[in-house]
Parts: structure tokens; sequence; C-alpha cells
């Protein structure tokens, strides 16, 4: 591949003449973590244990952890985590690239860094966060998982040596912080978009908790709700599956829904299935044809969990699907069922999976107002889910746009000036 002027072919890729491609190892201490005892453990100690748990996919989830200490010895010192050392996961699962994730302490305070975890301690040579976003490119994580060993069982590791060796595309200093600088407005964006979208989900909640029991109602409505069985307002319809050895009865362009498609669907429409059959094989099963519009309801595992049909399909047996009388709302219904799976759960049996039977779907009681409040309901509700989804829209565009900016600015393929 031809290289343009002012660039150079490395081992890391093609950069700039003016960079450096330098091991981690240069400009950095790499250190493992250490095995804290777990009798040490306090439910409300000062100290927080640091732990692979807590790093998931650039974020570090401190409400996942239980792990804490009330007095540090010189040895456990050593270990308190300061504001920019970078962490990374160095254990995982053979074969999976499960490990390699990393964070940058910001201002968390009283952490420790616990075994399987280790730190890079970046010296005044090179900015902590440039370092940072590096380690999360292919680059990097391409060195990390090819320098990966077996461990105990199915485990693998990578040791801080092997951290140490690893090499990056390496600016000048000044470089560094600007790049940094860039990327670092992105990801203030990114987590000032994700307070943005939790703050209306919690609105949302509040929203659906006051609407949907009339402690709050709509201008214009007044009058008394019905409290009725869920059978009286819909047809409860069980699904099934064909003969999986049957060929016939399968791929015939029949949508057929699990619950895998439903936890799959980030829109509460669902228009597409993983599998589908054929009209021979719907004949011969217990699936039954349901028309749009229908209330998908998971009543076997993932309980309660619900979406509506935005086209006919038919269900494997995991779920009471509902069609609903005249004079009621399926999207009123739809958020009506989203506040009830704590009793759908309550009302489950099971040994190997829990389930919820037809008779006791038919049994659930939930209060419903006029037709009219429904559908008002509804739509405020549906408007609020409209505007998160085009919060949420805005946020992955974002991130998008910070993937193409790390991989032109950290590999010096577009310059700031």
């Amino acid at each position: 591949m031809e290289v343009k002027p002012g660039y150079k072919q490395t081992d890391v890729g093609v950069i700039p003449d003016e960079w450096e491609v330098k091991r981690i190892g240069e400009f950095a201490t790499v250190e493992g973590g250490y095995a804290f005892s777990s009798k040490t453990f306090l439910r409300n100690g000062k100290y927080q244990v640091i732990k692979m748990s807590n790093l998931y996919q650039g974020t570090l989830d401190l409400e996942r952890s239980e792990s804490y200490l009330n007095e540090l010895d010189d040895q456990e010192r050593h270990y308190l985590l300061k504001q920019d050392e970078i962490l990374l996961t160095l254990t995982g699962t053979t074969g999976k690239r499960d490990f390699g994730y990393s964070y940058k302490i910001n201002d968390e305070q009283n952490l420790l860094l616990n075994q399987r975890v280790g730190r890079l301690i970046v010296s005044e040579a090179g900015n902590p966060t440039y370092v940072a976003f590096q380690i999360e490119t292919p680059c990097f994580l391409d060195q990390f998982f090819d320098v990966s060993k077996g461990g105990t069982g199915n485990q693998t590791n990578v040791g801080t040596q092997d951290v140490a060796a690893m090499r990056i595309p390496f600016p000048p200093l000044p470089e560094q912080r600007a790049i940094a600088g860039a990327l670092s407005d992105v990801d203030a964006l990114l987590g000032a978009l994700d307070q943005f979208i939790a703050k209306k989900r919690d609105l949302k909640q509040a929203a659906m908790q006051q609407l949907l029991t009339g402690q709050t109602r709509l201008p214009g409505f007044h009058g008394k709700w019905a409290v009725k069985r869920l059978g009286d307002v819909a047809q409860i319809i069980s699904g099934g599956t064909p003969k999986t050895a049957e060929s016939s009865y399968w791929n015939g362009g029949i949508k057929w829904c699990t619950p895998t498609d439903i936890t799959g669907c980030a829109s509460k429409y669902l228009v597409q299935t993983e599998r589908t059959i054929s009209q021979h094989g719907l004949s011969n099963s217990g699936a039954q044809l349901l028309p749009a519009g229908a209330l998908l309801l998971c009543s076997r595992a993932t309980i309660g969990e619900i979406r509506i049909a935005g086209c006919e399909v038919c269900t494997n047996q995991g779920f009471k699907s509902l069609v609903c009388q005249p004079g009621v709302s399926n999207e009123y219904l739809y958020y009506k069922l989203l506040t009830m799976k704590q009793q759908m759960v309550e009302r489950a049996f099971g040994s190997t999976f829990l389930e919820i039977s037809k008779a006791n779907v038919v049994a659930l009681e939930l209060s419903i107002p006029d037709y009219l409040e429904q559908t008002a309901i509804a739509e405020v509700l549906s408007d609020m889910d409209a505007e998160l989804a085009a919060l949420e829209q805005r946020r992955d565009k974002t991130r998008a746009l910070k993937q193409g900016m790390m991989q032109e600015l950290l590999t010096g393929r577009t310059r700031l000036v």
C-alpha cells in the first residue's frame, strides 16, 4: 500500500512522520492488583475494592460491588487508586473477548485495586487521557488478545509485563493533549445525553405510575374507572411450536416469535422474528396467527416482557398473547401490563423455569377507564416513548461519531490544527 507524503509505515499502522511508536512500559508503570482477603470485607466500610465485575465496556459500576474495608495496612495502601490511573481487566474466558475493558480514574476516591485488574500509571512523558483512548482501539486490543495465555480451567490471562510490551502510536505531548481534549468533549456530550435520557426515563415511569392508576387525571376526564379481569378485556391466546424435524413446517415466511425475539427488540413494536414457519407448520401445531396490534406477552422465563405485534405473527408456547376486545386500547393495555410484571411473577410456578398459566393471566385484575381516556393516556406515554427514542438515536449517532473521530485522530490520519 502506498504511504502518502508525511506519513510512515510502522508495526502499529501508518502514522505521521513526527509520531513515534512506543511500548507502554516506556511511558507508564503497569501493576497488577492485590488479593484482598474476604475476611476483611465489611458491608459499609470506608474503602471499596474494584474487581473485574465493576468494569464493563469503559464504565466503572460501583453499585455492583459489596466489598469494603475500613482500615488499610501499608501494603494495602499501595493499591489505593489515584486520579488519571487507567484500569484494565486482565483475566477472561478462553476464546472470548470478555476482558481487556479499561477505565480512567477521574475524581473517584477510596477505591482499591483487586487482583485480575491491572493499572497503568502514566508518567509525565504521556497524557493519561490520550493513553486511555489508545488502549480502547483495535490496534491495542489485537495485541492484548494475541498474547493472552491459558490459566486455570477455561481462564485466560494477560500479564502486566505483556501489557508493558504492547505498542501504541505516540505523538508529541501537545498533540496528545489536543486529541485527548477533542475526544473528551465528545465523551462529555455522551455523558450529558445519558443523564438526560435517564431523567426522561424516570419521568416516564412517574407518569405511568400516576396516569395508569388514575392518581392523576388528564384534563377533561372525570369518570370512575372499572376493575376488570384481564380475560374480560382481551382474548388470551397461547402459542405453539411445529415439529422441528419436519422441514416442510419451517422457513415458510410466517413470522414465528420466541421470547428471544422479544428481549432483542428495542422498539415496542415487533416486526421481525429470527425464524419463520410455513402454513403447513401453522396448521400442524398449537401456534395461532395473531393480527397486527396483538400484545405478545412472555409467560415463561422472561415473564411480563411484552411487545405489540407490528404485523401478523404467531408465537411459541412461551407466550400468552392478547387480542383486545372492542372498547379496549391495545396501546393502553401495553403500558398497563408493563406495570404488572411483579404480579405476574408472583403468580408463576415451575421448577426448571417459572411460567404463568393461562388461567392466572386471565384472572389478573386491572383498573381501566373508558376508551377515550385510555387512548389519551396511551398517546401521552407514546409521545414520551418517541422523545426517548429520538434521544437514544442521537446518542447512538454521537457514539458512532466518537468511534470515527478515534479512528481518525488516534492514527494521525486527521490532524488537529
